[in-house]
């Protein structure tokens, strides 16, 4: 498990003591960490070398020990970049979900407001078609009201054919009765019977005649009841007619909605194609990293390669006598030395070798562990994720600078260590000599290998620069990439949002157009209904007008008939007078 730890250094009375790593936080999973609890402290390996106060990882087994250690710069740093990071795309989020809830909020309204004024209208219209209905109703009353008028039309023609028939046999009587006073004499006149009958025709005659006013009454209430409905048939023609324009209005508003949608989805396919030329320039510097790294790889064997080389002509030393660095002893003054000093200076040399030897094995241990958790974390970033990977190629960066560092510090320890074995070999030589001991002595024409391995040395930087300026190039890339990512995916979260919010709007839109053309419909069927209706009222009315025009002239004809019933009923009284006067 990984800790963030503090080295810790206690004084006591001797000294300074073994120094400590007080752990501070552990690490539960990849971007989780926790405070540890309570005072928990882990000695220090030897190795450890850092300063009190120092901030270090360390990895801990199962078993509380200590497996790895290493400063925390690096770490702290890429943790606090990857929290920056995280902080500014839940923020980016955060943004995007209240401009959603802001949309949201809007179309709401906008739905509710609609489905008001759809509600509304709606009322209108089935209050519209109740009133047609009850239009209809009284339509069917007037309609009944004309079969009625009609029936009395009819009663009245035939109320008029008695009167006809009754004017024919009055007329008829008055032709005989002409003929016998003409027959008789002037001063003839008409007996009881004759006056009765004609007295009775006359009755007949009067009732014959049909009363104007019963038919009046019902001919003006049928006028008022028609004239009240034609008033209702405008105003239903007039509102009918506002609905229209408040309907066209409202296509004209969904025809300029409709192109809004046009141009949301143009701008949605421009930001689309915008988000495909971000993937392609990713692709491209994912490749160039790739190359980059490829690049990086080759150096690194030849810089492996050249060390091989370095190690295997330090090697030569160890294996032949052919072979020698420079010459760094001076040989006259060792034997003018005192033979006590020479011995001490020995001595002093070989614990100084043996010192320094532990030291390089140490750092080649080291360096052979470096090397395999730099073989470790390669291995886990091509089996982890995408977001895992960044992390994991963040900790790949520093053990190998670290690993770069180390390998660079040995190359000047082993060329100081095979130094100072071959000074100690030269002080051995002299010492043995003056103490009377057999000396193999060194071949005069050994080679110089100190030339060879400083230009090998400089080959190695050479190519140790080269690796690093283009690890440069990648780590820019690689913060490009990192960048561009975020960039595209803030990019698709906007683009899918835009989307939504198109698709939203589009939906509303046709559920919008379903609407009016349901209104629509019903406005045509309100007009076909009161189209009809109309006909039918101008069909009363024509019946009405030729009604009262009817009874205008039954009304002339009755008073004529009426007045010359009186004179004919004075006539019959002046002729039956002589008959009557003698009874």
């Amino acid at each position: 498990m990984l800790y963030l730890a503090e080295v810790q250094k206690k004084t006591g009375f001797i000294g300074s003591g073994k120094p400590e790593f007080k752990l501070l936080a552990c690490q539960r999973s990849e971007h989780s960490w926790s405070a540890v609890t309570g005072e928990e402290s882990l000695t220090a390996p030897d190795d450890a070398s850092y300063n009190a106060g120092a901030l270090v990882m360390v990895e801990v087994s199962n078993s509380r020990q200590i497996q790895r250690h290493y400063e925390a710069g690096r770490t702290l740093t890429s943790i606090l970049q990857n929290f920056s990071n995280l902080s500014k795309k839940s923020k980016t989020q955060e943004e995007e979900i209240e401009q959603w809830k802001q949309s949201l909020t809007f179309q709401s309204q906008e739905l509710n407001r609609r489905e008001l004024e759809l509600e509304a209208r709606q009322e209108q219209v089935e209050q519209a078609e109740a009133d047609l209905e009850q239009l209809d109703a009284q339509r069917q009353e007037l309609e009944q009201l004309r079969q009625s008028l009609e029936q009395q039309q009819e009663e009245l023609n035939r109320k008029n054919t008695d009167l006809e028939g009754a004017w024919a046999h009055l007329n008829g009587e008055m032709r005989r009765l002409e003929e016998q006073r003409a027959e008789g004499g002037s001063a003839a006149g008409l007996d009881a019977d004759q006056v009765a009958t004609l007295q009775g025709a006359l009755n007949r005659l009067t009732e014959a005649v049909m009363p104007i006013e019963a038919l009046r009454e019902p001919l003006t209430h049928a006028t008022d009841g028609l004239n009240y409905h034609q008033g209702l048939l405008g105003d239903y023609r007039q509102a009918l007619e506002n609905q229209r324009q408040g309907l066209e209005q409202r296509q004209q508003e969904l025809d300029q909605q409709v192109s809004q949608l046009e141009q949301r989805w143009a701008d949605w396919r421009q930001a689309e194609a915008s988000l495909g030329a971000k993937r392609e320039d990713l692709k491209l510097r994912q490749q160039a990293v790739k190359a980059h790294q490829d690049q990086i790889q080759s150096l690194s064997d030849t810089l492996q390669a050249q060390a091989n080389l370095h190690q295997k002509i330090y090697d030569l030393l160890n294996t032949t006598d052919k072979v020698r660095l420079s010459k760094k002893v001076d040989v006259a003054a060792l034997e003018a030395m005192e033979l006590d000093q020479l011995q001490t200076l020995v001595g002093d040399l070989e614990k100084d070798l043996e010192k320094m030897s532990r030291f390089v094995s140490d750092q080649e241990e080291e360096l052979a562990l470096e090397q395999q958790a730099i073989d470790e974390l390669k291995l886990k970033i091509e089996q982890a994720s995408e977001f895992e990977r960044l992390q994991l190629e963040t900790e790949l960066e520093e053990e190998q600078d670290r690993s770069q560092m180390l390998n660079e510090t040995l190359v000047g320890q082993r060329r100081n260590l095979l130094e100072r074995e071959e000074v100690l070999s030269q002080h051995q030589a002299v010492l043995r000599r003056r103490q009377g001991l057999a000396v193999e002595e060194a071949p005069v024409s050994a080679v110089d290998l100190e030339p060879l391995l400083n230009t090998i040395d400089a080959q190695r930087q050479q190519t140790t620069d080269t690796i690093q300026s283009i690890e440069t190039e990648v780590k820019q890339l690689q913060d490009g990439i990192s960048q561009l990512k975020q960039d595209i995916e803030v990019s698709e979260a906007a683009l899918a949002t835009q989307r939504t919010e198109v698709e939203t709007f589009e939906n509303d839109l046709r559920q919008q157009q379903r609407d009016l053309a349901g209104l629509m419909g019903k406005l045509a069927v309100c007009e076909e209904l009161l189209n009809p209706a109309q006909e039918s009222m101008n069909g009363l009315r024509q019946s009405m007008d030729g009604l009262a025009g009817g009874v205008t002239k039954l009304q002339e004809v009755n008073d004529y008939q009426l007045q010359a019933i009186a004179e004919l009923r004075q006539t019959v009284v002046s002729v039956g007078a002589p008959q009557m006067a003698p009874s």
